[in-house]
């Protein structure tokens, strides 16, 4: 790996890094079954911004089959897309061991308005998987000021959410499914079927009614315990159909026909009790019958990875066994039964808990604070005996604006390695079924997993992974592109290519030859921020030849963002009211949150530096002296120490030869003097004097003297005669720095109101637990007296993946 800005590490970090390498080593597949691939999620600081507010996030990549922290990619792709399906922002996030981590400025100046926006994240090497492995995750970005005042304006509250964000559409119309266990419905075989309701925007419903056969007798009656979804059973008789008869929200009913049951085939189904899981083979008749002493064989996978096979005789209608547990991963299996063809039959998702030796807390110092006062948050991370436990963690610390009751069930790391990421479609409030406090949440994620977790193999086949993977994981960034002649096509082979990466602190120079077909490469180069490129070709005698056509960087991924209105409830309308409150309060007015994007003056904007760091220059501060110089040579022998005159041009003391001259970038030929000598001193921007090595690296021996750039202000139409086609310059994107929040000191909070009363009090991406398996932050409160959530997320080394929350006061 080419290294071009080299960051400091601290021990925690190092020390955590060595035992993820020691981790992934021990437990590599000795025999992969599918292509190693990533699994990406974003822990973000908050899930409602403000406009000017800033978005943090921390970035865990995994390995999918395994949750383990996967060294394979380091670019991260991570974007901002717009409600109207832009991407307004992007960053190229350095990834170490599976992690990193960067932040977004909401500004107005960005393009940011207020509405639902879309935060994803992904890999190169992940698009040869197709869209499931992109990262998504919604956030809302608010203004409260004008969010408050259109509220004002309406006495009637149920018309505020049309009028605030955006206009939601009316919910008149709804879809209700039903979903036979294992995916089908076999006559004369009692059977679950899973149902689910939503309206047109998407949203669950609550969902009644009941069931009837061809004869419109009743069957069986269902109701929707949570998010419109749940469960009934019924015994489907040969030469009925069926259909259920269902009561909407708005007092509507509709019917809806069930799926007709099959007249042979194998059922699969799962049960949990006592902490065991029960898998059932079910028939009919008709089917044993036909295939007595049938050879069915059971399959359980785990991302994509088998971990059980069984092979099982069926010699009656039903036949029960327990799932070992200890063979099975958390998360979800995918339990499927094949015939003795090996045809599928039946499939089932189901979730498995295991009990974890893991005792992860998180604690404050005090159950309550003054404003302002310092706040210090204790993480452990140990086993239940009380052994250090290795672990990667981000911690934030937000105001939660007035509301009592945290009832915010986004995605969270555990919701989305666990359970998200391995099913289709968007999940209404994941964090739901992972909230231990919930008693009934198992029974309710079952419920999920039976309906939008739903197969049907009849007319399925057992996909395939595709064996041509067209994207590369990326280790660093890569500089690539090909060189031809100038006029036609032809390749340029074996010509050596400069690439030269600058900016304020930092310039590095590589070299590469043109293969067969004039292609060049600069792999796994690590940069940071803008970066002024400079490329060129030079053949075997030192002459710059032939045209440089560098590749487009990798494009974004689709997007497929579908718009969504802001949900306006009336969480959200006490924190836009308290936030509105709290700013008005304090002085933070909407002038004040825009001071951070106005412009106020006018910058001098000068041309840029192409050549590094000059031994001297000149740049010219103004035009009132102009005309004390006869011409251009005479205004660098006067400011430019080292220059001398030199016939009818310029040198350098004690050189014998002119110095090469470069206009605006490009350089000039000898039978190009009368091109500097006609640019006028009072169109002079800057002149620079590069030597040495640093010369010879961009011009080879035709800069052996040394050279003078001169960069003319615009407009002037001192332009070089014709384009060097041999050399580029542009500004290029490298790895993103992430900036350190900003947690100010009460003193400095009485300089800085907004800051003073932060909606994140605190954001820490790298929170690392010592050998001892402690880990301590400290912060200021705001002055604001209010209610705060400690939330941290984070993983294992053993690829656990943890969420944990406590809240605290501030109070007077």
């Amino acid at each position: 790996m080419l290294e071009f800005f080299n960051a400091n590490k601290n021990c925690r970090l190092f020390c955590f890094l060595w035992i993820v390498l020691t981790s992934v080593f021990s437990q590599a597949q000795d025999k992969k079954t599918i292509p190693d691939i990533e699994k990406t999620y974003l822990h973000t600081d908050n899930s409602k911004y403000f406009i000017g507010d800033d978005l943090f996030y921390k970035a865990y990549n995994v390995r999918t089959s395994n949750n383990l922290l996967f060294d394979n990619s380091n670019i991260l792709y991570v974007e901002l897309v717009s409600p109207d399906s832009r991407v307004i922002a992007r960053n190229k996030t350095n990834i170490e061991i599976g992690l990193g981590h960067g932040d977004f400025k909401l500004l107005d100046s960005l393009g940011v308005k207020p509405g639902v926006y879309q935060l994803r994240a992904y890999s190169n090497w992940n698009r040869n998987f197709g869209d499931d492995f992109v990262f998504k995750k919604n956030i809302e970005i608010i203004d409260a000021f004008e969010s408050h005042s259109k509220a004002n304006k309406t006495q009637n509250s149920a018309t505020v959410a049309a009028n605030i964000i955006t206009e939601i559409k009316n919910p008149t119309s709804y879809r209700i499914d039903f979903f036979p266990e294992g995916g089908s419905l076999l006559e004369n075989v009692a059977s679950i079927v899973g149902f689910k309701g939503v309206d047109n925007n998407g949203n669950p419903i609550e969902v009644k009614g009941d069931v009837y056969d061809s004869d419109n007798e009743l069957v069986t009656s269902f109701l929707s315990p949570h998010d419109g979804m749940g469960k009934f059973q019924m015994i489907p008789i040969e030469g009925k159909n069926y259909y259920a008869k269902i009561k909407t929200p708005d007092g509507k009913e509709l019917r809806q026909e069930l799926p007709k049951a099959a007249n042979q085939g194998y059922l699969l189904s799962y049960r949990a009790l006592r902490g065991k899981s029960f898998v059932t083979i079910t028939t009919n008749e008709a089917t044993l019958a036909k295939n007595p002493n049938a050879a069915l064989t059971v399959i359980c996978k785990a991302k994509g990875i088998p971990y059980l096979e069984s092979t099982q005789t069926l010699t009656e209608k039903t036949l029960s066994f327990e799932l070992p547990k200890d063979k099975a991963p958390e998360g979800i299996s995918q339990i499927t039964l094949f015939d003795g063809n090996n045809k599928p039959q039946s499939e089932r998702l189901v979730y498995l808990e295991k009990e974890q030796d893991l005792d992860v807390q998180v604690t404050t110092d005090k159950a309550s604070y003054q404003p302002n006062e310092k706040a210090t948050i204790n993480v452990s991370s140990k086993s239940k005996a009380g052994v250090a436990k290795s672990g990667s963690f981000s911690l934030s610390v937000t105001d939660m604006n007035g509301v009592v009751e945290d009832k915010d069930f986004g995605t969270t790391i555990s919701s989305y390695f666990l359970m998200e990421s391995d099913i289709r479609g968007k999940v209404h409030n994941p964090g739901y079924y992972f909230d231990a406090a919930n008693l009934k949440r198992l029974d309710h994620l079952d419920d999920l997993l039976l309906t939008q977790g739903w197969r049907d193999f009849i007319w399925k086949t057992i996909p395939k992974m595709d064996d041509k993977l067209g994207f590369e994981a990326e280790k660093g960034i890569t500089i690539s592109g090909r060189l031809k002649q100038l006029l036609g096509e032809k390749p340029k082979p074996n010509t050596n290519v400069t690439l030269a990466l600058m900016n304020k602190k930092h310039m590095n120079i590589f070299n590469a030859t043109t293969d067969s077909i004039g292609r060049f490469k600069f792999e796994n180069i690590m940069f940071s921020g803008k970066t002024d490129l400079f490329i060129n070709s030079r053949n075997e005698k030192g002459k710059f030849r032939g045209e440089i056509i560098i590749n487009p960087e990798h494009p974004p991924v689709l997007v497929s963002f579908k718009k969504e209105p802001i949900i306006w409830n009336e969480t959200t309308r006490t924190i836009v009211d308290n936030v509105f409150k709290k700013f008005t309060a304090f002085g933070v007015v909407p002038e004040n949150i825009l001071d951070e994007v106005a412009i106020v003056a006018k910058k001098k904007k000068q041309s840029k530096s192409y050549f590094g760091i000059p031994e001297s220059s000149y740049i010219a501060e103004g035009n009132e002296d102009a005309a004390l110089y006869t011409d251009i040579f005479d205004l660098m022998v006067q400011k430019i120490p080292g220059i001398i005159p030199f016939d009818d041009s310029v040198s350098f003391m004690r050189h014998n030869s002119p110095p090469l001259f470069v206009l605006n970038g490009v350089s000039l030929v000898a039978g190009d003097l009368e091109q500097i000598r006609s640019i006028r001193p009072e169109d002079v921007e800057k002149i620079e004097v590069i030597k040495g090595m640093q010369a010879t690296m961009f011009f080879g021996d035709e800069a052996s003297s040394g050279f003078i750039a001169i960069y003319t202000k615009p407009n002037t139409g001192n332009k070089p005669k014709s384009g060097s086609f041999s050399s580029i310059r542009t500004e290029i994107d490298g790895f993103y720095t992430a900036r350190v929040f900003y947690s100010p000191t009460p003193e400095q909070a009485e300089l800085d109101n907004k800051a003073a009363v932060r909606n994140t009090l605190y954001w820490n991406p790298e929170v690392f637990p010592d050998k001892t398996g402690i880990a301590t932050s400290s912060y200021y409160n705001t002055k604001v007296e209010t209610k705060v959530k400690v939330a941290l997320e984070g993983i294992t080394t053993g690829g656990i993946p943890v969420v944990k929350k406590v809240y605290y006061t501030i109070k007077k």
